[in-house]
């Protein structure tokens, strides 16, 4: 067929070359932020060869794609040829269903697909509007108090709150928040953690021992105490399946337990920050937010959720997502992709590309509201990925941020006294420091 002829082998750029053309302006802002090495040549390859690019990165040959019909097709079109090879965070979560692949990958997310979608998400609808009124509370004694608070570690802390109710049935205690701190040390450390596996092992030892034995406890009261008071967790159902399936070890469920826990709140929490800080400097946004129509009103939830997507565009959950090439395929546009050849998915780029969104540098929630404001072409957007390995926990993330905001938006403005300068691009993209704040009643 037409479409396996083979053009010739795309152009490789120096390290040292620079685009001809200016970048777009989000990304001279994030230059300017320090934003990674790393974004900086996948930015500078995307501007100057455009939405697919061979990069110079370690020994394979090593292609960038963030042309939306390229991430289309390698997300959701052929993922059984572009698959995982393994996960950076592997240390963490060991055999956990991000990280798994093949049949054990089906099996794991099989199991878990049902409790994130349509029937299954009702069971955790409790959960989550109670850790939304907890964090609610909290603020509204902080306002009262005029205490200062870290914005980023609240939303961290209602997210943790939110996933440990899911997985126990029970909300989390401040000495399992104190505890459940090493996830987020080691999350951190993953980008520095020295190449090889058991160095890097070693640097995180001490973390990675307090996150077992955190999950040994768990496992232990959910086998002995049964379901919480809103019924069963997510814990519970891996323990249901250990009991037909004996792949379902205290190992693999222990590692699902942390993957549901970094993928739980890590994403969100630091999606809850982003959106907070962008709040700060586009007042209006939370203006046109609340003046959508009343509380509870589906206009008013619609609106909140803009604010969500806009915020994700920016700084998608899954910001890096790589592939490797398992045979030979062209890609739309007559790219020539050779087995063996390591692609990178990049959503952060695409969804800053101004030839696919308009005016990409700006926040601007109303391009998810109004029709026809937002690119129609499939690949365009995809914060949590795309097909079959798409994020499990979409509908759980966006659920718990819209039912959280709907809760903090009437009533408090966070007054930043400092803001990060830079972004940190690891596990996820975050702000790169504190977030310090005190509350101002919102308007």
């Amino acid at each position: 067929m037409a479409t396996h002829a083979r053009p010739g082998p795309l152009p490789i750029p120096s390290p040292a070359a620079r685009p001809a053309d200016e970048p777009d302006p989000a990304l001279v802002q994030d230059r300017q932020a320090g934003g990674g090495e790393l974004i900086d040549q996948f930015a500078e390859a995307r501007a100057r060869l455009g939405g697919v690019a061979a990069l110079r990165l370690g020994p394979r040959p090593t292609v960038l794609v963030t042309a939306p019909e390229a991430v289309q097709h390698v997300l959701a079109l052929r993922p059984d040829l572009y698959v995982k090879r393994s996960h950076r965070a592997r240390l963490l979560i060991g055999d956990g269903v991000l990280a798994a692949t093949g049949e054990a990958w089906q099996r794991q997310r099989r199991l878990l697909q049902a409790q994130f979608t349509g029937r299954g998400m009702l069971r955790y609808e409790q959960r989550i509007s109670e850790a939304a009124r907890t964090t609610a509370a909290r603020w509204t004694a902080y306002a009262r108090d005029g205490q200062a608070l870290d914005v980023g570690e609240e939303m961290r802390l209602f997210a943790l709150d939110t996933i440990w109710r899911s997985l126990t049935g029970h909300p989390v205690d401040p000495d399992t928040a104190r505890e459940l701190a090493a996830v987020q040390t080691v999350v951190a450390a993953l980008p520095s953690l020295p190449a090889d596996g058991v160095a890097a092992q070693g640097a995180v030892a001490a973390e990675l021992a307090r996150i077992d034995a955190l999950s040994s406890r768990a496992i232990a009261a959910a086998r002995s105490a049964g379901a919480g008071p809103h019924g069963p967790g997510l814990l519970h159902v891996l323990l249901e399946a250990a009991e037909t399936s004996p792949e379902y070890t205290d190992r693999l469920i222990r590692d699902e337990l942390v993957t549901l826990l970094v993928a739980g709140h890590e994403t969100t929490a630091t999606t809850l920050t982003w959106l907070h800080l962008l709040l700060d400097r586009h007042p209006h946004a939370r203006e046109r937010t609340l003046a959508a129509g009343p509380q509870g009103s589906p206009e008013r939830r619609r609106a909140v959720q803009a604010l969500v997507h806009e915020t994700l565009r920016l700084y998608p959950s899954a910001w890096i997502l790589p592939r490797h090439a398992t045979g030979d395929d062209v890609l739309a546009g007559g790219y020539a992709i050779e087995a063996g050849t390591d692609v990178i998915v990049c959503p952060y780029l695409t969804h800053r590309d101004p030839g696919t969104w308009e005016d990409p540098g700006r926040f601007d929630p109303d391009r998810f509201l109004t029709p026809g404001r937002r690119p129609t072409r499939p690949g365009s957007y995809a914060p949590f990925g795309l097909g079959p390995r798409a994020c499990l926990g979409l509908q759980f993330a966006l659920r718990e941020s819209t039912v959280l905001l709907e809760h903090l938006l009437p009533a408090h403005v966070p007054h930043f006294h400092s803001v990060p300068a830079k972004a940190s691009f690891g596990l996820t993209v975050r702000p790169a420091g504190p977030t310090p704040a005190t509350l101002c009643d919102s308007p």
